[in-house]
């Protein structure tokens, strides 16, 4: 049984792996059709076919680099074309670059990651805008927890969803006349393909692993199911939510912990070092 108030149309940013792909496959299953982009030619290829096999035509790929506004521009002109209408906008697409201190950043790197994490979100709403307003719709940015607490040489991509965060929270009140709500999601570790790659990458993986499970007070890392299901809630049943930034994170940002790098081994450094990589 769907859940929706049949048809309901939703575009996903960055939906060819990861959460984004899980928001993909979560509506459609919930009965939405689902529009969704990633840079690739054929990323979301097998996304589009899986989906597809399931429920006849209930999503559709489109090649579109988010930081291209003419490409999202065509992005929603697709969609409209394919579906009619547009009732909720997920802007998952973006990126962690590698970590290093501000040293080591240029101001080209920076202004790269600002495009693609804060002014392609940016760009997508504009154009779907004026369709979310026919439908009284919402849109869901996918932010990060480390845009409130901060992360260890992640200066750029902190910045860019501190941003983002503050954007949703400025649109929310701009669009409420219009009936279209704005909330975010602020993700702490949740295991997706980016977390697995860290893990392949790391000196010591089960070391990672352990400690990026011990960052919340659940003792684990979420799932990309969790986040869907949010999404889902927030899109679905959370029709008094505008403005909100939703923590999905299992209390990672509560209690104390050892901040300081202070003293610490060397050993211990390259625990931190390895275990420090953060959310989406």
């Amino acid at each position: 049984m769907s859940r929706f108030q049949s048809p309901y149309v939703c575009i996903v940013t960055g939906g060819s792996s990861g959460m984004g792909a899980g928001f993909v496959r979560t509506f459609a299953r919930e009965g939405a059709n689902v529009v969704f982009c990633a840079k690739g030619a054929e990323e979301g290829r097998p996304v589009e076919s899986e989906v597809n096999a399931a429920r006849a035509d209930a999503c559709l790929y489109v090649q579109c680099d988010i930081t291209k506004p003419e490409q999202i521009q065509a992005l929603i002109a697709r969609t409209v074309e394919k579906y009619g209408r547009i009732d909720c906008l997920i802007n998952n697409a973006g990126a962690h670059p590698p970590h290093k201190s501000i040293d080591e950043f240029s101001v080209d790197e920076f202004r790269a990651l600002l495009d693609l994490n804060l002014i392609g979100a940016f760009a997508a709403c504009k154009f779907a805008l004026p369709h979310l307003r026919k439908t009284r719709g919402n849109i869901i940015n996918i932010s990060s927890l480390v845009a409130v607490i901060g992360q260890l040489y992640a200066t750029t991509y902190v910045a860019t969803k501190g941003a983002l965060t503050a954007f949703t929270k400025a649109l929310a009140i701009d669009e409420a006349e219009h009936g279209v709500r704005v909330n975010a999601i602020s993700p702490g570790n949740v295991f997706t393909p980016m977390w697995q790659e860290a893990l392949d990458a790391a000196t010591n993986p089960a070391a990672m692993r352990a400690e990026g499970e011990a960052a919340q007070l659940l003792g684990r890392m979420g799932t990309i199911e969790e986040a869907a299901k949010l999404a889902l809630f927030i899109a679905v049943e959370a029709t008094f939510t505008t403005g909100v930034d939703h923590y999905l994170s299992a209390g990672a940002e509560l209690s104390y912990a050892r901040k300081s790098r202070i003293g610490i081994t060397d050993i211990e450094a390259a625990r931190l070092t390895d275990s420090n990589i953060l959310k989406t």
